[in-house]
């Protein structure tokens, strides 16, 4: 991986063989990001994602492996219990132009993967909501 910033944006450049949940983690822990909005494209070789079921409470994951065209991968990043959190989805097309896709659990990137960063000033913390099942957006006192 390699990224510039740019003020409030990090244009980061993932590599063949990089897994795009480690490097978000890594430019975001490097950058000390507490709170920002992800976007992307590229290709990948093998992509794991899930789908939630509100009933179940549970995810139910598929996982693919071939050539991969990312078609969407967008998501944010915030913290829970003041340390990194990652919420991410992505849709991938095959070579037939099949789409898949859902809540990103692994990714590894095939050729490249273009993301976009940009941090948002302030912080969303994320808290269990044991209704849904889910970590969701807890705002935190403004200061």
């Amino acid at each position: 991986m390699e990224y510039r910033r740019f003020k409030d944006t990090l244009v980061v450049r993932i590599d063949r063989g990089e897994e795009i949940l480690e490097q978000v983690k890594a430019a975001a822990e490097k950058e000390n990001i507490r709170l920002a909005a992800v976007e992307a494209l590229g290709a990948v070789s093998e992509a794991t994602v899930g789908i939630y079921n509100v009933a179940t409470k549970q995810y139910h994951s598929n996982h693919f492996e071939g050539q991969f065209e990312i078609v969407s991968l967008t998501g944010t990043v915030s913290t829970m219990d003041g340390a990194f959190y990652q919420h991410l989805h992505m849709s991938f097309a095959d070579g037939n132009g099949r789409v898949h896709g859902g809540h990103l659990n692994r990714a590894v990137v095939s050729a490249t993967c273009e993301m976009v960063i940009r941090v948002i000033d302030g912080e969303v913390d994320r808290a269990r909501n044991e209704e849904i099942g889910l970590n969701l957006f807890r705002f935190l006192p403004e200061e």
